[in-house]
């Protein structure tokens, strides 16, 4: 019989090479490695548990890790993204500084009495990010997609001189459709349009925008993909909602456009958010913002005209500060103003996110508070749009309930609101979640707001949204199951960069 074929000399050598070539390959990928650890630990001076988090993901993902590094890794911090020129938003800078020594020295006058004890945090929201105080505004609540829906609806329909409209997610449903055809009609009509949405959040082709561009209307994507299908900025996100019509009323909270906000999603269900309407001298605050994203991102400038910034007519007492955060600063601005309303309380801290990721230094401020005496209550969903997000969030409600935090469950759809509100006296409304994504890495905007009317509003929207919760004792807690603990605790190593 015949012995087994014999390998070729040329065979056997290019076995051989490709033995090496392996070999070469996963010695770069592991000197890659090394070079990102050296990076991530003596170059970048990232929080500590940030690094932790890619040193694991280096270590366990070779070369698949150095690809998620370049994807999700980067910083901006470095960057300067937005550039003003030489006297733009001037008058906006020159008020501030005047704010702020009114501030300083005890002779700024407030509308409602009890927000002079918030001084320090005003203060602080000036000094850290222009945010300057207004009392001159009315402020509409909606917690429900089909009452916001139809305001904004018709204040595009009383447009007149402009429209522009920040969004994360836009979609290609019946919602999306309408807002488009609604725009197109009043760019036919002559009204300025601006439609800025986020590349990795709306996955939309230009022919959805075709019935707008076609009248005139612009529409720009944030941080879109230069490269198809690679996009280097896909883990830096704008998470603004903004709406500003005719520089005179403003939109701003949680909800993105599109059917699953109306409640129309099959799993999620019914959607519960929070979205502010703003009349007022917090607008032209919210057009800066705008202003300052779509030049970021558009290739036609916009200019600071006076129309766009009219004289605010005052519409009621509300204290209002626009608090803006993003990659591209260190200063982390809502956080902070999260922080510093939680050490402000003494009765209590009422808080809605559909994420709750916090860092330790939120955690542990949420953990005093409540063995302080304060009565905390923490909402979260009881359904998960994002499974890892969510076993993550569920990892740190053990460590909040032993401190004596109250936690409930959202039952009747999914909750997406973030909002949190102290003593019936200051709240926060806006795009930022409890998480370090939104601390650190997403563009977020949030209304800071200084009046005890409103406040007490707020609170009794949480309290009547208890009657639709599950509270979370410690005891199920700790009774849950062992794969549970396990996909809670996998998750939690991952938070950092979730």
């Amino acid at each position: 019989m015949p012995g087994p074929p014999q390998m070729g000399a040329s065979e056997a050598k290019g076995r051989m090479w490709d033995m090496e070539l392996f070999q070469q390959i996963v010695s770069l990928l592991t000197i890659a490695n090394l070079l990102l650890a050296a990076i991530l630990i003596f170059m970048e001076r990232r929080n500590i548990a940030a690094t932790w988090a890619w040193l694991m993901v280096l270590l366990f993902l070779p070369g698949l890790g150095f690809v998620f590094y370049l994807l999700f890794g980067q910083k901006l911090t470095r960057r300067k993204l937005y550039r003003l020129r030489e006297g733009e938003f001037s008058r906006f800078q020159e008020a501030v500084e005047q704010q702020m020594r009114q501030l300083e020295n005890g002779t700024l006058s407030f509308r409602d009495p009890a927000m002079r004890d918030h001084r320090d945090m005003i203060l602080m929201n000036a000094a850290s990010d222009a945010a300057l105080l207004s009392q001159d505004n009315a402020v509409e609540v909606f917690t429900d997609g089909s009452s916001l829906f139809d305001a904004l609806f018709q204040s595009i329909g009383e447009a007149r001189d402009h429209i522009h409209i920040t969004t994360y997610i836009l979609r290609n449903d019946e919602l999306g459709r309408r807002l488009i055809r609604a725009l197109a009609d009043k760019a036919r009509q002559g009204v300025e349009v601006r439609l800025l949405y986020d590349a990795i959040g709306s996955h939309l082709s230009t022919r959805f925008f075709r019935p707008l561009v076609k009248e005139g209307g612009q529409v720009a994507a944030f941080f879109p993909s230069r490269i198809p299908y690679v996009n280097i900025w896909v883990n830096f996100r704008n998470h603004r909602k903004i709406a500003v019509i005719d520089g005179r009323t403003g939109f701003i909270g949680g909800f993105n456009i599109g059917d699953e906000y109306l409640g129309l999603h099959k799993r999620l269900g019914y959607w519960r958010d929070t979205h502010l309407k703003l009349t007022g001298g917090a607008v032209p605050m919210l057009q800066a913002r705008f202003f300052l994203d779509w030049n970021l991102s558009a290739t036609r400038r916009m200019e600071e005209r006076p129309r766009y910034f009219p004289e605010p007519i005052p519409a009621g007492s509300v204290g209002v500060q626009i608090v803006s955060s993003g990659p591209n600063s260190e200063k982390q601005q809502i956080k902070h103003g999260y922080l510093k309303m939680i050490y402000k309380a003494k009765k209590r801290i009422y808080v809605q996110t559909p994420y709750l990721i916090p860092d330790d230094s939120l955690l542990t401020a949420l953990k005093m508070a409540a063995m302080s005496g304060v009565d905390v209550r923490v909402m979260i969903p009881g359904r998960a749009d994002h499974k890892l997000v969510y076993w993550a969030s569920q990892s740190y409600i053990g460590e909040l309930l032993k401190s004596g935090v109250r936690c409930f469950r959202y039952d009747k759809g999914f909750l997406h609101a973030k909002m949190m509100v102290v003593d019936g006296e200051i709240a926060s409304v806006g795009s930022a979640n409890l998480d370090i994504r939104s601390f650190k890495i997403n563009f977020e905007t949030n209304a800071f707001l200084f009046d005890t009317d409103l406040a007490t509003h707020l609170e009794q929207i949480f309290r009547q949204d208890l009657a639709v919760c599950t509270e979370v004792t410690l005891e199920a807690y700790e009774q849950r199951p062992v794969v549970v603990r396990l996909k809670e605790s996998l998750t939690r190593l991952l938070s950092p960069i979730l």
